[in-house]
């Protein structure tokens, strides 16, 4: 029997296409925890941002960071355990950094976004445990067609690609908690069982220490 721990905040980070609002669903269903998705379907600039990053990209971040702060500050005054898809910080320091360094967001604004979050992040925790979805241009690619939302359609290779190497640098650096990282191009948790399976041994052993061993990477 696990032991009774207090509420956490678990959050799924990774690439767009990357799986994580499925793990997330997934890890839910099998812990009795509750999910907070990511602003998506009812994102009133995705649509646009897609068609003209140049004009849409601030708008789309401030807009982000906004829903994204309500989330944390809605999770940490929580009595259960959330596991949420995708963190504050890639807001700023996976998106938001890219659009800047591709141009699409001025410095100035860029700057001013900053402040914001450096502002926003002073009030909330970092997640008790970030699992980390790696995957390659091949998985997500095909994974963002098998969904088939009309806007993706208009998502560049080069954006993906930079996107990568962006959290891959972040990921190598990060240090605000416990860190699981799951090679999503080998385990596909939808279709097989005991993928699924896997993970869940991997994030039993960070959060209650089973067979315990925090260096522990898929």
């Amino acid at each position: 029997m696990r032991p009774n721990l207090h509420r956490m905040h678990i959050a799924v980070a990774g690439n767009i296409g990357a799986g994580k609002s499925t793990l997330a669903q997934k890890l839910a269903q099998h812990y009795k925890w509750e999910v907070f998705y990511e602003s998506v379907d009812d994102n009133p600039y995705l649509e646009d941002f897609y068609g003209d990053m140049h004009k849409w990209a601030f708008h789309l971040q401030v807009y982000f960071l906004s829903t994204r702060i309500k989330q944390v500050l809605d999770i940490q005054a929580t009595e259960h355990t959330i596991i949420q898809d995708r963190t504050i910080y890639e807001d700023a320091v996976i998106f938001a950094k890219n659009l800047h360094a591709s141009g699409h967001i001025n410095p100035r604004d860029y700057s001013n976004y900053l402040n914001l979050f450096e502002t926003m992040t002073g009030f909330v925790k970092p997640p008790d445990l970030l699992i980390y979805l790696r995957a390659g241009m091949p998985t997500l690619v095909e994974r963002i067609e098998k969904r088939g939302r009309d806007y993706e359609n208009n998502i560049k290779l080069d954006y993906l690609r930079k996107l990568g190497e962006t959290y891959e640098d972040w990921i190598s650096t990060y240090n605000k908690g416990k860190l699981l990282i799951i090679n999503a191009d080998q385990l596909d948790f939808v279709a097989r069982q005991e993928d699924l399976g896997k993970v869940i041994e991997k994030v039993d052993r960070e959060l209650y220490g089973i067979f315990s061993d925090s260096k522990d990477r898929a």
